[in-house]
């Protein structure tokens, strides 16, 4: 570490340089700048560099190696094991780095590193164009893009990563890179993926996609239909375009419009029907979930970007989530979705079964990964506010896991899961991708600057 004095000098110098804002511990607003989406995460950097454009980030990388303290990407934020801060170390927030530019003619767009997911809708929607995003419009993109990216589109258009044309990037050294298939294709092979391992990502250039026209079904059950329902789902899923998607999901209903004032508080199963295509189409589609008994229903057309907005995950709870993918999803297993779904804490928790195939399974299979071939997959997704509960919800996810666990493939979505040991890292990326990363990690970030991730060390 850096004496004192240097520090300090080193500290008025970054405030003076940057054109954004730096946060020390002693500086008002830095408990605001350190505040993430978990709830549970309550660390305390020496310093957070709120970068306000690329030679911003350039510069905060260049003053944390002068320093030796720890760096952290901070992006969305929403990382639920926290990495994007630590403590006494520097954290590099994107924030202000928001800034999305579409091109319709190309049908492409670009994202500046901190935008977060309803920016990316939001600029596309206009243009009746649109992307694979995530499930929650406060997600960060670069973190979920580099993390692979799987959502309501993803089995029309691929996964996030599978539209991927171009990243800007700062490196551990504090220098520029560009990567895309022509240049750096090694570099950019391993951003499929693999995350924040080989730099700040200060901009991504992605695919878009047509999308005039978007709707979507929810119905709400009583859980002793909650069997029938799946088991519903699953063939309508097997026989459905690859435009729908969804999940069945279990929850408790919260004090929203969608659910009816006599349901709130109670557990229920509810199925989501997502469809890149007109209402009409979708109507038929659903016809089977219409037909059994429901207590709430909403079926129509509606925009792209405000459906992202629909599932939001709510601010300062406590976070702990996992996911299995899946083998299938068999009667037997859907009895085990099931049982876990009875026993869900009562809270903003929820448990969701996803369907994957069509443009998922039909993309890219030299990309870091592996999970692509996998037709199902669950996602227990504790959320709650008492620390009293913390045990009772960390265990009831690990308890789904251990269910899913005879049907599992062994394959995980990294953005899905916190800090669960090398052995998963391996598992989401591939065990015969992890070497070649570890090489390419060594000539991009030999020193492991960029730790707080789902790590990738170099070999």
């Amino acid at each position: 570490m850096a004496s004192p004095s240097k520090a300090g000098a080193a500290l008025a110098a970054l405030r003076e340089e940057l054109v954004g804002d730096v946060f020390a511990p002693s500086d008002a607003g830095y408990d605001e700048a350190r505040t993430v989406f978990n709830a549970m995460i309550d660390k305390r950097p020496a310093v957070i560099a709120q970068c306000a454009n690329e030679d911003d980030v350039m510069r905060a990388v260049r003053f944390g190696r002068d320093l030796d303290l720890n760096i952290a990407v901070r992006g969305g934020g929403h990382s639920v094991a926290g990495s994007a801060v630590n403590d006494n170390g520097l954290v590099i927030d994107l924030r202000h780095m928001r800034a999305v530019s579409v091109d319709p003619g190309a049908e492409a767009v670009r994202i500046a590193g901190g935008a977060t997911m309803s920016d990316l809708d939001r600029a596309c929607q206009p243009h009746g164009l649109a992307t694979t995003g995530g499930r929650a419009s406060t997600t960060g993109v670069g973190g979920f893009v580099l993390g692979g990216g799987t959502g309501w589109l993803d089995r029309r258009f691929g996964l996030a990563v599978d539209n991927l044309l171009g990243v800007e990037l700062v490196t551990a050294d504090g220098e520029r890179v560009h990567a895309s298939a022509d240049e750096n294709p090694e570099l950019f092979w391993g951003l499929h993926g693999g995350g924040g391992n080989f730099g700040v990502a200060t901009a991504l250039t992605l695919r878009l996609h047509p999308l005039p026209d978007f709707s979507i079904a929810l119905l709400l059950y009583l859980p002793e239909f909650a069997r029938e329902v799946a088991r519903t789902y699953r063939e309508l899923i097997a026989a459905a375009p690859d435009e729908a998607s969804g999940g069945v999901i279990y929850l408790t209903g919260p004090p929203e419009d969608f659910v009816p004032p006599h349901l709130v508080g109670s557990l229920l199963c509810g199925a989501l029907l997502t469809y890149a295509g007109p209402e009409e189409d979708l109507r038929k589609l659903a016809e089977p979930l219409l037909a059994l008994p429901h207590e709430q229903e909403i079926v129509g057309a509606m925009p792209y970007a405000d459906v992202q907005c629909m599932l939001d995950d709510p601010p300062g709870m406590r976070n702990y989530w996992s996911a299995e993918y899946l083998t299938g999803a068999p009667d037997d297993y859907l009895d085990v979705f099931c049982a876990g779904g009875e026993a869900l804490p009562p809270s903003a928790t929820i448990h969701v079964l996803f369907p994957q195939g069509g443009a998922i399974a039909a993309g890219p299979r030299e990309y870091p990964v592996p999970y692509r071939d996998a037709p199902w997959a669950v996602h227990p997704f504790a959320i709650w506010e008492d620390p009293a509960d913390d045990e009772r919800c960390v265990q009831w996810v690990r308890d789904v896991r251990a269910g899913a666990r005879p049907y599992s493939t062994g394959d995980v979505y990294l953005n899905f899961i916190g800090d669960e040991g090398t052995d998963r890292v391996k598992a989401g990326l591939g065990a015969e991708n992890f070497q070649r990363l570890a090489t390419l990690k060594r000539r991009y970030d030999p020193d492991n600057v960029f730790r707080f991730n789902h790590n990738i060390a170099p070999a």
